[in-house]
């Protein structure tokens, strides 16, 4: 049996394809870095490389909004002071996208890998990553711009996003690390919702291999709040620097060991 996209791709990859989306949306929902699970999963199954990020996105989307759900049910978002932030990332994302053809990411390829070393580094010593809030350094329209800005990176570049997202708030939001991981996923959610539009509007997504991938992604996410929730730093801090250095070891294999 067969998937008819205009691809072919067998029940069997679909079946592998959801076992990624699950494992990447429960590591998502607690570090980031679900799409170095999904990515290379989508390009693995034959999918060309545009329509693979195009359905990352979307069934990204689903893991983002499960996760955020659940930590807002649990009372770890405050969704009412978050909107306007939400507004922000999401405009500033779909920006982004939209300014990738138009400026060289060139500099940012070289750049990302060795802030996210500071930033694995500053988070596993760091006193002010713990499970309490602390004195707020900007205002809500200083947080706001910052906020802005990293989404504007997410629709141009992306990876590292829920790192500078989580360390933004920590450090000049004063949220403690929870709060930090709860927002972080919904303003993520924000900034694959507008990525996922613009790959839309362009027809660059597998809609059958998303939905079957979304239920994974929701699933997965899912439990890795629940996780988050139940373990707080103890599993947070760890993971969160795993994957930051992981996602840097990727981004620099690219840079200089592959034309890919």
């Amino acid at each position: 049996m067969a998937f008819d996209l205009g691809i072919e791709i067998s029940a069997g990859l679909v079946v592998f394809l959801v076992a990624c989306a699950f494992v990447a949306g429960f590591v998502d929902s607690i570090a980031g870095g679900g799409g170095m699970i999904t990515i290379p999963a989508l390009l693995f199954a034959g999918i060309p490389p545009l329509q693979a990020l195009g359905t990352n996105k979307f069934q990204s989307c689903f893991g983002s909004f499960g996760a955020s759900l659940h930590f807002y049910k649990r009372g770890h978002i405050d969704l009412k002071g978050s909107v306007g932030f939400v507004c922000v990332v999401f405009l500033s994302s779909m920006l982004g996208s939209v300014c990738v053809g138009l400026f060289e990411s060139d500099f940012l390829r070289k750049c990302i890998p060795f802030l996210l070393i500071i930033f694995a580094f500053y988070f596993l010593f760091s006193p002010k990553i713990t499970q309490d809030s602390s004195k707020a350094i900007l205002g809500s329209a200083g947080l706001g711009f910052v906020l802005g800005i990293i989404g504007f990176y997410d629709g141009f570049f992306g990876p590292g996003t829920r790192s500078f997202f989580m360390l933004s708030l920590i450090t000049l939001g004063g949220f403690s690390l929870l709060q930090a991981l709860a927002h972080a996923k919904l303003f993520n959610f924000a900034t694959n919702l507008a990525s996922m539009l613009v790959f839309a509007f362009g027809g660059h997504i597998l809609w059958i291999v998303g939905l079957c991938m979304a239920l994974g992604q929701f699933a997965g996410a899912s439990l890795g709040s629940r996780v988050a929730i139940g373990y707080g730093v103890k599993i947070i801090k760890p993971l969160v620097v795993c994957v930051s250095l992981a996602a840097c070891v990727n981004l620099l294999y690219k840079e200089f060991f592959t034309s890919l």
